[in-house]
Formats: structure tokens, sequence, C-alpha cells
């Protein structure tokens, strides 16, 4: 059995459908898989035991990415295709059987694992869940010891959604006030939005993790973490699926769609609505300004520690 199955270019959305691939490698244990990915999210895909292509997305002028994976895929039979896109890519290729999301169909806020699962008629959702390699955990291992260590991700894509870096190198110092140690995560090319972060960290208790590791590591190090809290953001939802406790922080974003998901995820939001801080007149996306300075780290450490407990 040959399956297409067609992802998003977003970490976080990439990393929310790996559940649906379990899924169907479980309803379909002799299946073979293609997936197409953004590149950033295509090595959490490539160690899945029944994937045998991973075709990363790059994007190219005139929507050329899309050719080159239609060139791919026209000539082939598929008995199924999963686009999670929407695009219209499905319906050019022989397919048995096509599912393709349409997140207009959702009557009500819903999250993005509900909608996934009710794609494939799935009687329970599909938890995110993540396929590390053993180099990657030997890896994690030299870098994270078997203690307790929190996680701070003081970054994401938008300012708008960014807590004050200040407030996350607050909050780092009660939560390690008793000597544990702090690992700050991020990507490459955001050292300078956690600068404030790693600079407030004593150097014997931080773990740089701001850039340093390719993602299927850094993942295997969020494993290992005691405690990650962080932004609405991909790396959020890769602890998640890693199965690290995890609160994730919101304010303008929904987290009825994406709060972290699973056993030990929490979260907490601005006393503003997602509607209050958005739907406002002169609101501005282009904007990199916080919309996160209402919630305090008051706050944030009580849903912390009740995770830690």
């Amino acid at each position: 059995m040959q399956i297409l199955f067609i992802t998003s270019n977003r970490l976080g959305d990439a990393v929310l459908s790996t559940g649906l691939v379990g899924a169907l490698i479980e309803r379909h244990p002799e299946a073979r898989l293609t997936v197409a990915c953004g590149a950033l999210p295509a090595p959490l895909f490539a160690p899945i035991p029944n994937v045998d292509r991973v075709l990363p997305l790059v994007k190219r002028p005139w929507a050329g990415h899309w050719l080159d994976l239609w060139r791919f895929a026209v000539g082939r039979r598929w008995d199924l295709v999963v686009d999670l896109r929407a695009s219209a890519l499905a319906w050019t290729l022989r397919a048995g059987r096509r599912r393709v999301l349409d997140t207009r169909k959702s009557p009500a806020p819903v999250h993005r694992v509900h909608q996934l699962a009710d794609l494939l008629e799935l009687n329970e959702p599909a938890a995110p869940r993540l396929w590390l390699d053993a180099a990657s955990r030997a890896r994690a291992a030299e870098l994270v010891p078997e203690r307790e260590v929190i996680c701070l991700a003081p970054t994401a894509n938008w300012g708008g959604k960014r807590w004050p870096a200040e407030r996350f190198a607050e909050l780092g110092q009660c939560l390690s006030a008793t000597g544990g140690a702090v690992a700050v995560v991020g990507a490459v090319g955001e050292r300078e939005m956690a600068a404030p972060v790693l600079d407030s960290i004593p150097h014997d208790r931080l773990i740089d993790l701001v850039g340093t590791e390719p993602l299927p590591v850094l993942a295997a190090c969020l494993a290992r973490m005691s405690l990650y809290v962080g932004n609405d953001s991909g790396l959020m939802h890769l602890a998640a699926a890693a199965g690290a406790p995890t609160l994730g922080l919101f304010g303008p974003s929904r987290h009825e769609h994406y709060a972290p998901w699973g056993e030990g995820c929490a979260y907490v939001r601005t006393p503003e609505s997602y509607e209050q801080l958005v739907e406002v007149p002169g609101f501005d996306h282009r904007s990199q300004e916080s919309l996160m300075t209402s919630l305090t780290v008051a706050t944030v450490e009580q849903a912390a520690r009740e995770l830690l407990a």
C-alpha cells in the first residue's frame, strides 16, 4: 500500500501531524509512506520505519515547489493521499482514496489534533509522537544530565506572541533557586532574542541549546527535560511530543486550537482573550511589539510548579 502524506512546512503543525502518521501505520502496517513537508521538520519523519521517502518542500517562486512535488507524484499510483495543506494536488493524482483537510468546515474552535483525527475518522485523537534515533538520544544524554533541568523557550516567530525575555529570566531564577540546571532553546538566528535569558543564568548551570544542535538532537534533549516553559511556537509542540511536561504561554493566538497536547501539558494565557488583543481598532499584525506583557511571572510560576509537583 502506497500512501502520500502531505503535511505542513511549519514545525508546529508538522509535529501535530505526527500522530496521524502513527495512526496510519497502525491501521495499515504494510503501508509504505512518502512524506512531503517543510525542510525544517523533515528530519523528524526520516526515522519512521514505514517512511520510504521524505520530500522537503522548499518554497520556490511561482509555487515551483508544488510543481516539483506534482512531477514526482503524478506518474505513480497512490492507494491513499492525505493532504493537510488543502491543496489541489490530491485531485490531480491517481489515488484510490483522498483525505484533504479543510479547516473551514469546523463549526466551533477545535484543537488541531481533533481536526486531524476527524479527517481519518479515528475513534480517538492521535497524540503527536516522535521517532528518535539512537545517535540523537546518545548526543542528548551528553548534553542534558539526569537531574532536574528547567527548559525555557523565549523565542517565537512573531513578536506579538513573545512573553518578554526579562520575565523568562526572572522565571528561570525562581524555578532554579535550589541550584538546578536551566536549558535555553531556540533556533539558529534567535540568539539575540534569547540573549537576556542566556545572560541571566550562571555559566555552570546553563545548557545552551539556541541553534547549537540539529532538530532530532534537540528533540531528544527536550525528552530529558523536567519542565518546558515557552511561547506558543513549534518548539512548544516539539517538547510536548517528546514527552516533556510542557507549559505553553498564550496571548494573541488561540489556545483552543494550539495548546500543547498530551499528558503533563498545560497552558496559561494573558487576562485578555485572543479577540481582545487582536480584534481591536488599529491592530497591526506586522508589529513586533509583545502583546504578552499582562501575563505575570507569578501566574506562570504557579502553573509551572503545578506541573513540576
